[in-house]
């Protein structure tokens, strides 16, 4: 019998809807044999997702979505396989999760010259279990308080990259956060580069330790993913997916609509601390 592996999926650790015990019932009834929790610049949801798993035919692995930028553009770094206690790492997160807060602060400042003044930060901040907050609560604030009719309109209208209310993420690099990764004995995966649409860099990438490409992501035309599955031949580096699940807040993405076999999971923890 084949198992499956998701390898992308939030939990409310971070702009995920759904609790550990959430995710493992979701994961059991899909199917899955492994699943990775990948929380944005956020460790908190692995370890109650592995109890949530005691006793359960799920393997969880520890993974993270680092928050990178360069010229200007958003890129996230997926990590999979790391040592969860690396001083170094964790250092870094709570950095980043600081600089989380002070992005959110900075942009509902924005939003109040915007005319939008009834937000607070921490009603924001009660949307998610842990310090890793981000544009997707504020654009639910938005949305309950009929600022906007939907979370598209809130990226859309302010929050999105060049819009009135857009602040930049902390200033780390994808070099940096792959460099990261790898000192923590992890393997370092671009994310989503359908996306990010700055395939141009991936060379960049791979030359500073990127190991793989996520190229097996919902919602993509089959000619896309073979697009990025011979670009991940070419720079050969892993051929990674997942369904980047993150329960309601994203309604047309289920766990395992993205999934790969779990032969990556095994070359995944063979690359793994090299």
């Amino acid at each position: 019998m084949t198992k499956f592996a998701d390898l992308h999926i939030h939990t409310f650790y971070s702009d995920g809807t759904s609790s550990p015990e959430e995710i493992v019932q979701t994961a059991l009834q899909a199917g899955l044999s492994c699943i990775a929790i990948t929380d944005h610049d956020s460790l908190d949801g692995i370890a109650p997702t592995r109890l949530a798993a005691q006793g359960q035919d799920l393997e969880i692995i520890s993974g993270i979505e680092l928050s990178t930028e360069i010229n200007g553009k958003d890129i996230q770094i997926l990590g999979y396989h790391f040592d969860e206690k690396n001083s170094l790492l964790l250092e870094a997160v709570h950095r980043a999760q600081a600089a989380r807060v002070e992005r959110v602060k900075t942009m509902i400042e924005k939003l109040k010259g915007l005319g939008v003044k009834d937000i607070e930060l921490e009603e924001v901040c009660r949307l998610t279990q842990s310090k890793s907050v981000g544009r997707p609560h504020l654009a639910a604030i938005l949305k309950e308080k009929g600022a906007v009719k939907d979370i598209s309109q809130a990226f859309d209208k302010y929050l999105g990259e060049g819009c009135p209310a857009y602040v930049p993420k902390m200033k780390q690099t994808p070099q940096e956060a792959i460099a990261l990764i790898r000192q923590s004995g992890g393997v370092a995966v671009m994310a989503h580069p359908m996306s990010t649409n700055k395939d141009e860099l991936i060379r960049s990438f791979v030359e500073a330790g990127l190991q793989g490409i996520e190229v097996y992501y919902p919602n993509c035309p089959d000619v896309v993913i073979h697009y990025y599955a011979k670009l991940a031949q070419k720079y050969n580096v892993l051929a990674t997916g997942g369904s980047d699940y993150h329960g309601k807040a994203k309604p047309n993405t289920y766990m395992g609509k993205a999934r790969i076999p779990y032969e990556v999971v095994e070359q995944l923890k063979a690359v793994a601390h090299r």
